[in-house]
């Protein structure tokens, strides 16, 4: 029975690069792997995927096949100068460990190999909501939060063992941590799931994590908010997450701010924004007013004419910059608030003003502006 061709069995094209090789080979692999798949017919194709990765990874051994095939590599594999002995082996392959490393969590070895030491692994993060006004922001702060999160158990140092009692050997892996055997043609090495990983087992369990080597906390852990914070800001707290294992570093702490909106400013990055309503006698003739602030009041000279939606700028009276110098300012928009209910007395007045700027009963044109729009704009 003749063989597929090399590329039509990664499917690939004759001008494939390495890294398109590598890519197709990986997929393939995870695919036909016999862990992964049960089908009988999956071991031989994984062989010939293997196979056919092997001549085309190499160089001079795809350049050998492009120009005779099959025929030419296996006259070559016999004696020919890089094959080896032929394809029992991973000659050609480099690192096996770099095509299969992402794909299972095992290491691929041979019998030279030795035992596999336990790793340390970091603890996992934690985030938390914590929730401020934006008063809050103006200056540095401090809130007291309670954060569940495991700690390395201090009765036992984190070995899940009783004090004084001693760690016996695996008896399923024999200390080494790992479990080696034969799989078709390459040899496996997974870690010994009765141990972990640890070649070492606890004879006596620590009373007061239950020899877990870690236990349930709920401390409360006070957490520093710098001035000028913005909705979303995350500060982070290092090693405040969860406890790691084997020796590992805990995760970290990270604190999500949430500024609740305020029912009076509106902020804009470090700008605040507050509208201020005036009377139609304020616009006109002009006016000092007091302006609520973030922090006390400030006096706002509101000059003659001025129409509404005109929007003033007061320096420095906005959020501080968060790490920085500085503040942002508050801006003022003004509001004229045009009467809703006139006495007989008031309607005269307003009717003899508006004479006095030439307006007429009804606009005689439509292009004739009021006294209101004259004055106010177009409130």
């Amino acid at each position: 029975m003749s063989k597929r061709d090399y590329y039509e069995t990664l499917g690939v094209g004759k001008n494939a690069s390495e890294d398109e090789l590598k890519i197709a080979y990986r997929t393939l692999a995870k695919k036909y792997h016999p862990d992964v798949n049960k089908d009988k017919a999956a071991e031989e194709k994984f062989k010939e995927i293997n196979e056919a990765y092997q001549v085309l990874s190499d160089s001079k051994k795809r350049g050998i096949y492009d120009q005779y095939g099959h025929e030419g590599v296996g006259a070559a594999a016999q004696g020919g100068p890089g094959f080896g002995s032929g394809f029992g082996g991973f000659e050609g392959f480099g690192d096996i460990n770099d095509i299969f490393g992402d794909i299972f969590d095992n290491v691929f070895t041979g019998s030279s190999r030795g035992s596999r030491k336990t790793r340390a692994h970091r603890g996992e993060d934690i985030q938390v909501r914590v929730t401020v006004t934006l008063h809050d922001t103006l200056n540095e702060t401090h809130k007291t939060i309670k954060v569940p999160h495991t700690k390395n158990c201090e009765k036992c140092n984190g070995t899940g063992a009783r004090s004084g009692s001693s760690l016996k050997e695996c008896p399923q892996c024999k200390g080494a941590g790992t479990i080696q055997f034969r799989q078709g043609f390459f040899s496996l090495s997974q870690t010994c799931s009765r141990c972990q990983g640890a070649g070492k087992m606890i004879e006596s369990p620590c009373e007061a994590c239950h020899g877990q080597g870690k236990v349930k906390l709920n401390e409360p852990i006070t957490v520093r908010i710098p001035a000028g914070v913005q909705e979303g800001t995350a500060l982070r707290i290092t090693g405040s997450g969860h406890a790691g294992s084997s020796g590992g570093p805990s995760g970290d702490l990270y604190v999500v701010i949430h500024v609740e909106p305020d029912p009076r400013f509106e902020r804009r990055d470090d700008d605040i924004l507050v509208e201020e309503k005036i009377s139609i006698t304020q616009a006109s003739l002009g006016a000092e007013i007091e302006v609520p602030a973030l922090e006390a009041q400030v006096t706002l000279r509101i000059p003659p004419g001025t129409q509404t939606g005109t929007t003033f700028r007061v320096r420095e009276k906005g959020i501080p910059h968060l790490g920085g110098r500085g503040r942002g300012d508050q801006l003022v928009k003004i509001l004229v608030e045009v009467p809703t209910r006139l006495n007989d007395k008031q309607k005269d007045l307003l009717k003899e003003l508006a004479k006095s700027f030439g307006e007429t009963e009804r606009a005689k044109s439509k292009d004739e502006e009021s006294f209101i729009k004259k004055v106010f704009g177009n409130k």
